[in-house]
């Protein structure tokens, strides 16, 4: 979930608070991008509900949700919600466990939760998650939608467990043979679509860098399917979206009773949690407008997700893909979400023929790319160049639990394992922050250990710095710093020095020298 940089975008005058200035300068802009985000979103949220087990249709209601009402709400505006596939493996097996009539009741306890946690201010906890833990996390769940997803390209639904799923892939290629059939034809589609999305993306014009790869993709194999006339498997959408939303019955609702509903709906409030408010930290890295307000975004998403439950749709998070193609197209204030969501509504309501042609296997090769770009070797090389050993270990303890076991076991025992980074300053946890005004300057002491316990403090502390001020920190009584609290000191330094703001740090040592290096 990392984020490509691209140029700053100008503050919208419109969301400065206390400002009220007509949006018509950027209209045009936000039109733009609310096209380009629909023509992102539309594969991947048909792809993430059949990843998820269900039809294609609740992903694109939950699409809908997240452009139109989420969009109007979110504390982050330049990011766009919907289906994610970080939740895919998790509604899979909720899905497959408990049924589909479980999870509307399961989303309208995690929205509920959200909702809390927004209003009793809890967004800043969510940032004191390692990132070990949620890049393991991620990559966990890339290995689970590429080994699921796998057995679709050949017409085939994934099998019960990753490990299943996993063992049985070798089976699939072997299986193949020269007398052409479905799954040999549905093979051939799914490697055509990965052929057009990838050869796009690497080849595409400089005029044409906003066509999203996915889409050429998934055009791609539905054309050559139609051109070989083959009978594969199409995805199944009904006449009308309305006649899709499914709300909870009565007797649905009464499963709030048992535990292990519960249990599911409090790990997805958390999942979608953390990774929302973790795209929105890789959104703010990518313009110079208005900084997410976690907490609002919470209550945001938590009103999403409480929509999507009483709709029968799939859970909703914010997502990065959609976000970042939002921010590079150069969309400046909310309504480009909005609209998005308004373009996929039009579309399925007016269209809906248009999504039958598609073959299930090009929805399955999209999300198979999808997931493998999910596991970032990238990042835990990152981890042990900038960080040692200990953060590498939970990260790969993340990925392997999530895959031999579920996605929860995999984030306890990563966060269980997080603990392990405290040990060395058990004697001495506590992190003082001390702030005043120093001429033209806010002058920030820290004294004590910055721990992912602390680190709630130390980014309410640094937020509150005003935009363009001049900053001075002294370090001097800084004892130590873990990778949670770097990582996140290293992302507020850069942010600094983007806008051009001047950063002095004094009494800087090991790991806060280093990331301080580049400041001026």
């Amino acid at each position: 979930m990392t984020a490509a940089a691209a140029e700053p975008l100008p503050l919208a005058p419109a969301d400065r608070p206390g400002v009220s200035v007509p949006r018509l300068q950027f209209l045009g802009r936000d039109i733009t991008s609310s096209i380009v985000v629909f023509l992102v979103a539309m594969p991947l949220c048909m792809g993430i509900a059949i990843a998820s087990g269900v039809p294609a249709e609740k992903g694109l209601i939950t699409g809908i949700i997240g452009g139109i009402i989420v969009g109007a709400l979110a504390g982050s505006p330049l990011q766009v919600s919907g289906p994610a596939a970080g939740l895919a493996v998790i509604v899979y097996e909720l899905v497959r466990d408990q049924g589909l009539s479980a999870l509307g009741p399961i989303l309208v306890l995690a929205g509920a939760v959200q909702v809390a946690a927004g209003v009793f201010r809890l967004g800043g906890w969510f940032k004191a998650i390692s990132p070990a833990v949620v890049h393991g996390m991620l990559a966990g769940i890339g290995v689970l939608i590429v080994v699921g997803q796998f057995h679709v390209l050949f017409d085939h639904r994934p099998l019960p467990s990753g490990l299943q799923n996993l063992a049985a892939a070798p089976g699939r290629l072997l299986g193949l043979s020269a007398d052409l059939r479905a799954t040999e034809f549905a093979f051939l589609i799914a490697l055509a679509t990965i052929a057009a999305m990838l050869g796009w993306e690497k080849l595409r014009p400089a005029s044409m860098k906003l066509l999203p790869g996915a889409l050429v993709g998934v055009v791609a194999g539905t054309i050559l399917s139609l051109i070989l006339g083959v009978d594969v498997a199409r995805v199944q959408v009904p006449d009308s979206i309305f006649g899709a939303i499914t709300p909870p019955t009565g007797n649905a609702f009464a499963r709030l009773l048992d535990p292990s509903v519960i249990a599911a709906g409090v790990a997805i409030a958390f999942i979608a949690s953390a990774e929302t408010l973790l795209s929105a930290a890789a959104v703010d890295k990518m313009h110079a407008g208005v900084r997410t307000d976690y907490n609002k975004e919470l209550r945001a998403q938590g009103v999403g997700n409480l929509l999507c439950g009483f709709a029968g749709a799939l859970p909703m998070t914010g997502v990065i893909v959609r976000s970042s193609a939002n921010v590079q197209a150069g969309a400046v204030t909310r309504l480009s979400a909005i609209l998005h969501g308004v373009w996929i509504l039009g579309f399925v309501a007016a269209l809906p023929f248009v999504l039958t042609a598609i073959p299930m296997a090009a929805l399955g090769a999209i999300l198979v790319v999808t997931g493998f770009r999910l596991v970032s070797v990238k990042h835990a090389t990152h981890l042990f160049r900038d960080y040692g050993v200990l953060p590498v270990a939970i990260w790969a303890a993340t990925l392997v639990m999530v895959v031999a076991t579920d996605l929860l076991t995999g984030v306890l025992v990563g966060i269980g394992l997080t603990m392990l980074e405290l040990v060395p300053h058990l004697r001495r946890l506590r992190l003082k922050v001390f702030e005043a005004s120093e001429g033209d300057a806010h002058a920030i002491t820290l004294d004590g250990t910055a721990t992912f316990v602390t680190l709630p403090k130390l980014s309410e502390t640094l937020d509150r710095v005003p935009a363009g001020q001049h900053v001075r920190i002294d370090a001097s009584r800084l004892d130590a710093v873990d990778h949670t609290s770097a990582e996140m000191l290293r992302d507020w330094f850069q942010r600094r020095r983007a806008s051009g703001t001047r950063v002095e740090i004094t009494g800087a040592r090991g790991r806060i020298a280093t990331l301080a290096g580049g400041t001026h």
